[in-house]
């Protein structure tokens, strides 16, 4: 393949020339909204789920009447699919509220900044290959998940410091996504991902009501559950209620569907629950192709 090109407010350019402006209040703020999601066959998966929070997100954010129509925004991320010569890939799609003074109270009239950017992933589905070198090992971090209250969790904005903080403390582990709770010591989700146990014959994972964003692979997940037969409950669990699991896995649009086989130093088998789930969505990648 040569060189990658991004999209940048509709523009085809190379990396060179996909910049923002400094005063962008993406750069200064991160004030904006983005998605991550993965095209398979030249297909983004789950393309309505990505939108709809996309807009929601801008909503929350107070500019959701300049975000560009959902079919100008599928066509760019097809755009740059193709100039990449890429149909298997990661797609990053980002809005911001654009250049404006630097303050923080933003101004009523928004020009947002819109950027897609796109790199070969491999593809999942049944005879694809996983993105993760192998299961996932988290480890329960100090760092607690932000209230909503503060900041709505559900908005997917370009502030990832909380994630950041969270990560930060694996440093010096073998542990590679780091566990979130709440203020009041409920378990919420990972860094970049959503998680699931399985106590007895049910599938667990924390309420979306919780602070924690949730991810459209979780949707996807709790469908192939019930289409399973799979029961399932969602809620509020305290951190150590993975003691009792006898499975555990966490959700991403890149990761899909990951195994874990320890949580604090504990380990666990990869079980019958995780394959079949697993196995449910790369039957729904798979149908794709």
């Amino acid at each position: 393949m040569s060189d990658p090109v991004y999209s940048v407010n509709g523009e085809l350019v190379p990396p060179s020339a996909a910049t923002v402006s400094v005063r962008d209040r993406g750069f200064m703020y991160g004030d904006a909204a983005f998605e991550t999601l993965r095209s398979y066959g030249g297909t983004p998966f789950r393309w309505a789920d990505h939108a709809a929070r996309l807009e929601e997100t801008c909503e929350t954010l107070g500019f959701g009447g300049a975000l560009p129509a959902v079919a100008t925004l599928r066509e760019r991320v097809a755009e740059t699919l193709a100039a990449n010569d890429l149909e298997d890939a990661y797609v990053r799609l980002s809005v911001t509220r654009g250049v404006q003074p630097g303050k923080l109270s933003p101004e009523t009239a928004v020009d947002p900044t819109v950027v897609v950017m796109v790199k070969k992933l491999p593809r999942g589905g049944t005879t694809g290959e996983r993105v993760w070198d192998g299961p996932a090992r988290l480890r329960t971090v100090e760092t607690e998940r932000i209230p909503d209250a503060a900041v709505p969790s559900a908005a997917k904005t370009h502030n990832y410091l909380n994630g950041i903080l969270a990560r930060l403390e694996l440093r010096g582990t073998d542990a590679d996504e780091a566990l979130l709770r709440a203020g009041d010591g409920s378990l919420t989700e990972g860094a970049t991902s959503n998680v699931f146990f399985v106590q007895g014959e049910t599938l667990r994972t924390p309420a979306a009501s919780l602070p924690l964003l949730p991810g459209v692979t979780r949707r996807v997940v709790l469908e192939c559950a019930e289409e399973l037969d799979i029961p399932v409950e969602t809620g509020r669990y305290e951190a150590d209620a993975l003691g009792d699991a006898t499975e555990v896995f966490v959700t991403n649009s890149t990761w899909e569907l990951r195994p874990v086989t320890a949580v604090d130093g504990r380990s666990f088998p990869v079980g019958p629950v995780t394959r079949s789930l697993q196995a449910a969505f790369d039957g729904r990648v798979e149908a794709l192709y």
